[in-house]
């Protein structure tokens, strides 16, 4: 039982708890999809590693902006839990799971669309793109299946059973690895062999979450839930929280999908370069990302609960303190050892030797990423998407535009890293600078006032 006298002692004992356990499993796929990415960059030819990384870039955009639906999932659970509301936590799965459903079969009808529009954007050489195609139009596949794991991953966050998403995650992600070796290595299939082994281990996943959410179900509950599942007002509210959600994830994916694309026009050398350093930015990232899932879920929770005043501003120090040791520690190691954090992802000294002169980018991206995906996290647990929303449109009109067009019009790689700093800058000022609001909008004298 939570002591609400200690809180303190008691949060940071509950928090590194989960956030460990969330860690843990957030970096699994990361991990899995760098270990493919080292066999194709120890194939022969580099023009392997830069198509799939090409058609990585367009699923990250279109994977990455359906991430709302893991993150509303998140927030809408927990606080339901913090309410003891059984029905409500029931609702919150499967009104999402229906949401994750309709958005697969609409992605399904319009993948050839999507697939020529996201080539043609990333302006990769007709060679690199035939490469990315054949990954794409394999995993593109698996898509009904990511989406459902996103809502049932979240399901499972939000109650705080984070071991259930270690397993899920370590299965499917193990699966992938195996498939990697034997399809790219052993089979010689290339790009096709790294998106059928993809898309397998989604719905290997999807198996296992079906599994374990089915044993910590009650029937009569869930029939009973099920009779509220086309309520017009909860849905309205699920869709409003989501679409701020999506607009959020629309302007941070857009930004690396630009980046990647004006990566493209410097040369297939810098966009192999740029790639591998964003692969390891996404690998650090979903560690932050684990201590911001862990933010989320305890916000969510104290949210739907009396004494969530008194914890809030512990559970924002704890956590933004914890991300930035993350970030410190990651980006001072790549800057340490670049031969080795990067000889671990191909053997080709044309692209790794280049990289050592924008690896110092890492520090200001890495810092700012990780205070500013707390505050994502905070702002997600207490459903108030209209602050993400604002901050993304802030960073991108204000911080990253007028760096990148700078990057673009005199051809500099320097400069297009500013850009990416620049949003990651300006993204975490925004989101610092909404903080009062939250904790006036939380305090005695605000409720009171509110019910005057």
């Amino acid at each position: 039982m939570f002591d609400y006298k200690k809180p303190n002692h008691d949060l940071l004992r509950r928090f590194s708890g989960l956030a460990f356990v969330n860690v843990l499993s957030n970096i699994t796929e990361p991990l899995a999809g760098l270990i493919g990415i080292a066999f194709l960059g120890h194939l022969t030819e580099i023009r392997y590693l830069a198509g799939v990384s090409l058609a990585t870039v367009l699923f990250s955009y279109i994977y990455e902006n359906l991430l709302f639906l893991r993150i509303s999932t998140n927030a809408v659970t927990s606080q339901a839990v913090g309410r003891n509301d059984q029905e409500a936590m029931l609702l919150a799965g499967l009104r999402n799971g229906f949401i994750a459903l309709v958005l697969s079969v609409l992605i399904l009808i319009l993948q050839y669309p999507l697939g020529a529009l996201g080539f043609s954007l990333l302006n990769g050489s007709p060679e690199v793109e035939s490469i990315g195609r054949v990954y794409f139009n394999a995993r593109i596949w698996g898509t009904p299946a990511v989406l459902l794991n996103f809502v049932f991953i979240g399901w499972f966050l939000g109650q705080e059973q984070s071991g259930k998403v270690l397993l899920l995650t370590f299965v499917g992600n193990i699966v992938n690895v195996v498939l990697n070796y034997f399809s790219i290595v052993q089979w010689d299939l290339g790009s096709l062999g790294a998106g059928i082994s993809q898309a397998f281990s989604e719905y290997l996943m999807l198996l296992v979450a079906v599994l374990l959410a089915s044993r910590s179900i009650h029937w009569q509950e869930l029939r009973t839930a099920v009779r509220q599942f086309w309520d017009w007002s909860a849905f309205k509210n699920t869709f409003i929280l989501n679409k701020d959600l999506l607009i959020n994830s629309l302007v941070y994916m857009s930004i690396w999908t630009i980046f990647m694309s004006l990566s493209a026009t410097l040369g297939t050398d810098v966009l192999a370069e740029n790639s591998l350093l964003q692969q390891v930015i996404f690998l650090i990232a979903f560690f932050i990302e684990g201590i911001g899932f862990t933010t989320e879920t305890l916000t969510g929770n104290f949210q739907g609960q009396s004494a969530k005043n008194q914890l809030l501003l512990p559970l924002l120090q704890i956590a933004i303190f914890t991300s930035l040791l993350v970030a410190i520690a990651a980006s001072g190691l790549c800057i340490l050892l670049p031969e080795t954090v990067f000889g671990l992802l191909t053997n080709h000294a044309e692209v790794i030797e280049p990289i050592k002169n924008y690896v110092p980018w890492l520090v200001p991206i890495l810092i700012c990423f990780s205070i500013a995906w707390i505050l994502e996290g905070y702002f997600a647990g207490l459903a108030k998407g209209q602050f993400l929303r604002y901050a993304a449109f802030t960073a991108i009109l204000l911080g990253f535009a007028p760096v990148a067009v700078w990057a673009w019009s005199a051809h500099s790689n320097h400069l297009l890293w500013l850009a990416v700093s620049a949003f990651m800058a300006t993204r975490m000022v925004v989101l610092g600078i909404q903080l009062p609001k939250t904790f006036e909008s939380n305090s005695p004298a605000a409720i009171l006032k509110l019910k005057n």
